[in-house]
């Protein structure tokens, strides 16, 4: 535990993006809000201009336009976390991958590849709770 603590409390921290600002994506910024000092959510992404150019859940949320390698690089960030509707995945996770990201956190339903270069951590939601569903009936 202490050298999982080392590497991710590195002194530089961490940034984060959260991209998708929709009901979950504003639920996980404002829950990790303060979770983890060296964790920082720095900026969300979106394709609602109703939701970007603002602060939204304590943090900057931009266009999805404006999500480039040049930003990701000046921000300092490396992990994204996803959000998006369905039919957005892949498109915004090759984006994502583009700009350089080298850590995705998936909340959607549908799974991705990656390249091994580029990690990935999946949770689908509607699949655990249909797994715990169907544990709770069977036994």
């Amino acid at each position: 535990m202490a050298l999982i603590g080392n590497i991710i409390d590195t002194p530089g921290g961490q940034n984060i993006i959260i991209v998708g600002m929709g009901n979950l994506g504003r639920a996980i910024t404002s829950y990790f809000a303060g979770k983890r000092e060296k964790l920082s959510i720095v900026a969300a992404f979106d394709n609602d201009l109703q939701k970007t150019d603002r602060m939204m859940a304590g943090i900057p949320c931009h266009h999805i336009n404006k999500l480039t390698r040049e930003f990701i690089e000046e921000s300092g960030v490396s992990i994204a976390v996803l959000t998006v509707a369905p039919e957005a995945t892949h498109a915004v996770a090759k984006k994502l991958m583009d700009a350089g990201i080298r850590g995705i956190l998936n909340y959607t339903s549908v799974p991705l590849t990656v390249p091994p270069d580029v990690y990935l951590e999946e949770y689908d939601i509607v699949t655990s709770l249909e797994k715990l569903a169907y544990l709770v009936k069977t036994h």
